[in-house]
């Protein structure tokens, strides 16, 4: 399949869904018709539940994990302790913060597209694209 883009989705586009926000309809457009290509870092998947937690909404991760990261689901992708030296490099070079700069290793390391609301992205060089604009 060339030419086949895959994305890396950052947790501020589960948690749109999730806490029924303003873009919460893109989203789910998204999930609904563009599952096979889509993928999540292990940070943004825990971030996700720690944030549901904080909210006492496990039930709701539960569910998230149950629908989307079960079996055949969105895969979740994780660096290894020699990324993280990367992830250093990155967060110096782009002025971001940890997790963000976590997210664009992993999508470089994976060679996606970032999916997200963070416009911190945009000071990259990879940039991001949010779900409503994706065909």
């Amino acid at each position: 399949m060339a030419g086949l883009t895959v994305y890396l989705l950052d947790t501020n586009i589960f948690l749109e869904l999730l806490l029924d926000q303003d873009e919460a309809a893109s989203v789910q457009a998204l999930l609904n018709t563009k599952a096979p290509e889509l993928n999540i870092s292990d940070l943004a998947f825990h971030s996700i539940g720690i944030i549901l937690y904080h909210k006492n909404a496990a039930p709701l991760f539960s569910d998230l994990v149950r629908d989307l990261f079960g079996e055949g689901g969105i895969p979740i992708l994780a660096l290894n302790s020699e990324d993280i030296l990367r992830v250093e490099q990155v967060a110096t070079a782009f002025h971001l913060d940890f997790d963000d700069a976590y997210q664009y290793v992993v999508a470089e390391k994976f060679d996606l597209v970032l999916v997200s609301f963070d416009a911190d992205f945009d000071r990259t060089d990879r940039k991001r694209i949010k779900p409503a604009n994706i065909q």
